[in-house]
């Protein structure tokens, strides 16, 4: 029993052990715990779990819109052909009247080439200089990219720079602007990868090349060689094509045209460029770029006056059309350039100096509308309005001559008041009794205000339109001295009118438009012409004119041939004119400050006048000398005929007085007959011959009796042979014109006939 039961008790203390153990090993297999188990996670461990998880659903997310975006665009681009074919402006070339080609305006794009056509140095000089990872990104370099993100958070961050492949400025050029944001940024990455998804690297290469702006006006590889070397993109040598490929960074800096020495070191940062990525070897690299031969630029910047006034005439003269076109005008080049060398020579320090020339026809033949284009585009021949001065005294005269007056007619140059206006002379003195030659030769302004008084200042006004100015025109006593403010243009075509013997001039400078194959778009057709005034007033004006060069204000302007013209000086010398012509070319000359400030010496008849010679010493070189017509061959009204053929022959009339005696011819009492009332000669008598005796004419009709119809003709008295004076129409707006001036006296017809 005992040993059972210690049998029992041994076997449960074994259990014991065997349970104690498997519970000893049991603890020792399981982990110890770390500090602080069982305690939540800190929140870092949590949003760092959580940002990661929402970036990566952001980048995923941002992958899908990003390919979503790529794709939408690249189903938006038009095709290869299309984008080929687009130009983004049209190319205007204009031509001189010789056809000779003085400017070309707008983009210019040459011809396409496509890949294999392009020399090879070409390429590699581009992608070495703007792009060279560029057969490598896929649209955006992640390079250049971060390097400018990195800048942008160290410098500015409104504008990034550096990071466009070829394929981003390909994209900007066709579908951006040149804004330099963030946001343009990124539409500019986006169109990028469209570009590489739908185009080949070729493709991409090709339209950059073929339309990316090089200065100038330039588009395009072939476009960029014409301009800057004088031949086609196929022709570059290595040196061309770094001069070329430099341009991209900043065409108006690095032009050949603008810059030849920052050209040649941009083209040298090339040429290393390209040596570095392996595409020369070290001697190509080291061509000396300063030898190349740049295509000279013969344009005139006096000349973009003249196309900035005529260009826009286009839009009249044109249906739309974006083709490429050729604009021949009437312009000479030798003129332009003759006329801009007299501005600049002539014009005094400080002020400005603008010149008109016209053809007999119209065509502007120069233009010049300042001292300097670069400086100041401001077009001073046709915008600038100025006073005139005594050049406007031209409308004055000739409203006199139209109202009757001759050029030798008397005049008096004395002190006058109109209105409470007086007016004085430039030399403060009075002449007294002169002519009409004399006061327009010297300019004599008392006689233009009186003459402009008679005729009426409204009849001065209507004469200025009636040639052609087309500014506002005042009617007080003043205007006609020149206080009405004109333009250069007008006044040149007012005196061309004059050249024309009072035929109506109207100024244009396009003579016909043709596309670049030739096909003609716009021709020139002669203006109807108006006659302005009578044949007589344009030669008695032409006189006064001639006269003013000859012995007046003008003498400046002789250049050996006949010139007629006219001088004009406003007060304090703010403004001098010369307008004036000679063989068949008018010219209108100004000078002036644009504040309106005096300048010193200032007068018409000095540097304007000066400008105006020099000017037309070359203009009329190859032309005839031709004279002015200036003989006034007035019509029957306006002689002033003599007794002898007012009445006609004295035996062919017969009078009687109111009791029905006969009375000599001429003479209504017989007591003033110098034979006496019974026909004796008193004594001391001025007569030699007795009276006449009755005839039977007078017999006959006297006692009621019938003539013969010979005989009735014969002795009928006959009236007078020339009409009676008829007033010159009335203008269609403005007072009334003055009936024609009557002669203060008879006198012999030969002494009205001025030379």
């Amino acid at each position: 029993m005992s040993k059972r039961g210690d049998g029992i008790q041994n076997k449960s203390k074994r259990g014991s052990r065997r349970a104690a153990a498997e519970r000893s090993r049991s603890r020792s297999s399981k982990p110890r715990k770390s500090r602080g188990e069982g305690k939540p996670a800190s929140p870092f461990w949590r949003w760092t779990k959580r940002l990661a998880l929402w970036g990566t659903g952001a980048a995923v997310l941002g992958a899908l819109f990003l390919a979503f975006a790529v794709g939408f665009a690249a189903r938006s681009i038009p095709s290869f052909y299309q984008l080929k074919a687009t130009q983004t402006g049209q190319t205007i070339l204009v031509r001189a009247r010789d056809g000779s080609e003085i400017v070309e305006l707008g983009p210019s794009f040459g011809e396409w080439l496509d890949y294999q056509d392009i020399p090879e140095t070409m390429k590699n000089a581009m992608v070495a200089v703007e792009d060279k990872r560029f057969h490598d990104h896929f649209g955006v370099d992640p390079v250049r990219t971060t390097g400018a993100v990195i800048e942008g958070f160290t410098g500015s961050r409104s504008r990034v720079g550096g990071t466009s492949t070829i394929s981003q400025q390909l994209a900007r050029n066709l579908f951006l602007n040149n804004n330099r944001t963030v946001d343009r940024k990124a539409r500019e990455a986006v169109l990028a990868m469209a570009l590489e998804w739908k185009f080949s690297k070729e493709q991409i290469l090709e339209l950059y090349l073929n339309k990316v702006y090089f200065g100038g006006g330039a588009y395009g590889i072939d476009s960029a060689s014409r301009k800057f070397f004088s031949h086609p993109a196929k022709e570059l040598s290595v040196a061309e094509a770094s001069i070329i490929a430099g341009l991209v960074k900043a065409p108006s800096r690095y032009s050949p045209t603008a810059d030849v020495q920052a050209a040649v070191d941009r083209a040298k940062v090339v040429l290393r460029l390209m040596r570095e990525q392996g595409y020369i070897t070290a001697e190509q690299a080291s061509v000396d770029v300063d030898t190349v031969e740049l295509k000279q630029q013969s344009g005139q910047n006096s000349v973009r006056y003249f196309t900035d006034w005529a260009l826009p005439q286009l839009d009249i003269l044109l249906p739309e059309t974006f083709a490429p076109i050729e604009v021949w005008t009437t312009l000479d080049v030798g003129m332009q350039r003759a006329a801009t060398a007299s501005v600049d020579a002539n014009t005094p320090d400080g002020a400005q100096g603008a010149l008109v020339s016209l053809d007999r026809d119209g065509a502007i033949l120069a233009m010049v509308g300042g001292t300097d284009y670069v400086e100041s585009n401001y077009n001073r021949a046709t915008n600038a309005m100025r006073q005139p001065g005594s050049s406007w005294k031209l409308f004055v005269f000739l409203a006199a001559l139209e109202a009757g007056y001759t050029p030798t007619d008397e005049v008096k140059d004395v002190p006058v008041t109109i209105d409470g206006w007086s007016p004085r002379n430039s030399n403060g003195r009075n002449i007294g009794d002169t002519d009409v030659r004399t006061a327009f030769a010297y300019s004599i302004n008392t006689v233009a205000a009186q003459l402009g008084n008679e005729v009426g200042f409204g009849t001065v006004a209507s004469m200025a339109r009636r040639f052609g100015i087309t500014t506002p025109v005042s009617t007080y006593p003043s205007m006609v001295l020149g206080s009405s403010e004109v333009r250069l243009i007008d006044m040149t075509r007012a005196f061309a009118a004059v050249s024309a013997k009072g035929v109506s001039v109207e100024p244009y400078g396009i003579t016909r438009v043709t596309t670049a194959s030739g096909e003609l778009l716009y021709e020139h057709k002669k203006q109807r012409q108006t006659t302005l005034v009578p044949d007589y007033v344009a030669a008695g004006i032409t006189d006064l004119l001639q006269a003013a060069v000859q012995t007046g204000t003008g003498r400046a302007a002789q250049i050996g041939r006949p010139v007629a013209g006219k001088t004009g000086t406003t007060s304090s010398n703010k403004d001098g004119w010369f307008v004036g012509f000679s063989s068949g070319i008018t010219t209108g000359v100004w000078m002036g400050r644009d504040d309106a400030k005096a300048v010193p010496g200032l007068q018409g008849g000095r540097a304007p006048a000066a400008a105006f010679a020099a000017y037309m010493r070359y203009a009329v070189k190859d032309r005839p000398v031709e004279q002015f017509d200036t003989e006034l061959n007035l019509p029957e009204w306006r002689l002033e005929p003599d007794d002898e053929y007012l009445l006609g022959e004295p035996d062919d009339y017969y009078f009687i007085d109111e009791d029905g005696n006969l009375i000599e011819p001429g003479r209504r009492d017989p007591s003033e007959s110098p034979f006496g009332v019974d026909g004796e000669r008193p004594e001391g008598g001025a007569g030699t011959e007795p009276p006449p005796a009755v005839s039977e004419d007078f017999l006959e009709r006297a006692t009621g009796g019938e003539l013969p119809p010979e005989r009735e003709r014969r002795s009928r008295p006959q009236p007078s042979r020339s009409p009676q004076p008829r007033s010159p129409p009335l203008p269609e707006t403005g007072p009334p014109q003055p009936q024609p001036r009557a002669p203060a006296a008879p006198r012999p017809a030969q002494e009205t006939l001025a030379n």
